[in-house]
This record gives structure tokens, sequence and C-alpha cells, in this order.
């Protein structure tokens, strides 16, 4: 194989899929990165068994063919080359040549039949979303997704598929956050999938705010298109909770704050949080909401916002940190907030939004 290409080309290629490459891997060749000339094109392949990524960017081909090389060092040495044309050439024992302006170096590489396949996905249905809104989606339901590894069904984001709309929801049994938005066109089937954290984080990474990404769900995989860039994740196995038992019919009895001013005031009260003592405490009154925080050894702290409300009084704990990542996500002047009682959650709804965070003692 030997190939020509620009610096900065070969610089994008490499960093859309090195991300998810470990330089732990259990196997050698995970380190590495499969690139295979054809055409004129050059296909970049990285995976670590859960996640794979694939993209192509143009070279001028000389001698077509193939060869997986470590990841880092190739990334190292391509990020300190001199700006221009970049000669690639392997060559017998799995000699990897580069050229630089001035330079060269020599990589010893990996044969590409160790390297693991990328997974194919014929005759399923294709899903289409706008990649603007899909981003969005996963960023007001991802902070949600437990980090427990006891309770492995609830470390993704639910993909439900039906009637036309992607719905994604997420939860760490204490906090739930959902979101719906049509898809682009009609679809033929429902489906129900987990995508792992890792797999979101990498889709969010390579989403843009304009043009579509198409999805298609296989037996045990799904698999993302996002403007040639080709990401397939395993799913995660198991049954995700019905999240339609926990969430209330809508209410009338809402607190009405100011964002910004919530959040802040959110953010001055936990200071004094701590591992052992983490609630704050929320007094709603007709016109105002009083949150303070006491903890033993460490300090308090008392401040009044502005908030309309019509119903009793109430006096409620939650976790600042629950509220803050819901917070901090929102574009919104000002949001109402049901609050049902001491002992009940607290949901936020947003046309098509969703958020619930369930209550602590104080």
């Amino acid at each position: 194989m030997k190939i020509k290409v620009e610096k900065e080309i070969l610089m994008l290629g490499i960093q859309k899929v090195q991300n998810i490459v470990s330089t732990r891997a259990s196997l050698p060749i995970l380190s590495n990165i499969l690139i295979e000339s054809k055409s004129n094109i050059l296909k970049m392949n990285a995976t670590d068994l859960d996640i794979g990524i694939s993209c192509e960017i143009p070279v001028e081909t000389f001698e077509e063919g193939s060869i997986t090389i470590p990841a880092k060092k190739f990334n190292d040495i391509i990020k300190e080359l001199p700006v221009g044309d970049v000669v690639v050439h392997v060559k017998k024992n799995n000699h990897v040549d580069i050229e630089g302006k001035n330079c060269r170096f020599k990589l010893i590489g990996l044969p590409k039949e160790e390297f693991p396949k990328f997974p194919e996905f014929k005759d399923k249905e294709v899903y289409r979303i706008g990649q603007k809104d899909f981003k969005d989606m996963l960023r007001l339901t991802s902070f949600a997704v437990s980090h427990e590894e006891s309770r492995y069904v609830l470390n993704g984001v639910l993909f439900e598929i039906k009637e036309g709309v992607l719905i994604l929801v997420a939860t760490d049994g204490r906090r739930l956050a959902k979101i719906e938005k049509k898809l682009t066109q009609s679809i033929k089937k429902e489906s129900m999938v987990i995508i792992p954290t890792k797999a979101v984080q990498e889709i969010v990474r390579n989403l843009k705010d304009e043009g579509d990404v198409s999805f298609i769900i296989g037996t045990n995989q799904v698999l993302f298109d996002i403007d040639g860039l080709l990401i397939a994740t395993r799913i995660i196995e198991g049954e995700f909770p019905n999240y339609h038992q926990v969430i209330p019919k809508p209410s009338k009895n809402m607190v009405h704050v100011n964002t910004q001013e919530f959040l802040s005031a959110i953010k001055r009260a936990d200071i004094f949080s701590t591992p052992d003592f983490q609630a704050i405490k929320f007094e709603v009154f007709s016109n105002k909401m009083v949150i303070s925080k006491n903890t033993p050894d460490v300090g308090e702290s008392r401040e009044e916002i502005t908030a309309q409300y019509n119903g009793s009084e109430i006096i409620v704990g939650f976790n600042p940190q629950y509220l803050i990542e819901f917070l901090k996500n929102m574009s919104v002047e000002a949001i109402d907030i049901e609050i049902l009682g001491a002992d009940k959650p607290a949901v936020m709804r947003l046309d098509d939004y969703l958020y619930l965070v369930l209550p602590m003692r104080i």
C-alpha cells in the first residue's frame, strides 16, 4: 500500500476514529487503527469491541492495500509533521514508512486479518432524524444515565421508536429525563434498544447542526451514519424499567421561577453540600422560594428568590446536582416546576421534554 494525502485531511480522519482506541487494550490489535486504500479512498477503522468507527478520506493511491497501525503513535507523528503532503508506504513484514517534508518515520504494524471486522447491516429499516434535533435529545437525556455497574440496563439511553416518533429516556433510579421528536420519514417497524453511554458520547462528539443522521437497528447492534462517518455500537441487553409508571399526570400545582436565578441560588447553596449531607431545602410560598442548606460542622446558607405559586406552602429537599444538571441545559427564561409534596417527585415539562427528580429527606 502506498498513498499520498494532505496532512490536515489525514489528521481529521485519525481524530474521527482514534477516540475509542485504548492504549491498554486487552488485545494488542485493538490499540491499532485499520487503514485500507482503494480507488483514491482511504478507509479508517477503529474498535474496542463494543464500539466500531469507520470513516473515509480522499487520497492519491499508488498501491492499494491495508495495514493496522498503532493509533497513538500514528496520531502523534502526523500531528507533528510539517504542513504539506504525507506519504504512507507499507513495506514487507508490516513495516510502515511515513514521509513528510524533510522527515521520515518508520512504524511496525499488524496485518489486517487480525483486526475485528466492521459489522454489516443488511435488509434493515433505516431511520432518519435531523442532526441538531438528535444532538439536543442526547444532550438533554444522557446526563441522567446511571453509572452504577450493578444497574447495567440503566447505563445507557433508551431508544424507543413508535408511530413515527423517536423517544429517548435516561434514568438512574432517582431522576428521569425523557424527550421525543418526529422522525423525518414514516416507519414500518417499532423498536426499542438501549445504547451505552460511551457510544452516546461518541455520537454527540460528531453530530453537527445541519443535515440528517440515519441509523439502523440490528439484532444486537445499532449503526449510526453521520455524513459518512459510521458508528456501530453494541446494545445493552436487558429490559428497561417501565418509565410510564413513574411519570405523574400533569398538575396545575406549579411554581414559576426564573431559570438563571433559580440555578444560581442552588449553586450557592450547594457550596455546603457534602457526601453525607447532600439535600438542599426548598420552602415554597405564594410569592417566593427560600433555598437553604445547613451542614453540621461546615456551615449554612439561606437565600430567597422570587416565585409565583398558588398552592399551599411546601417544604421539600432535593439533591442539588440533579437540579443543576437539568437547569444548565435549559435555554428558556423561566420554568414551571410541579412540586406535589415532600415525598413526591418534582416534574418539569417543556414541550416535548420532561425531567423528573425524586425528593430527599431533610
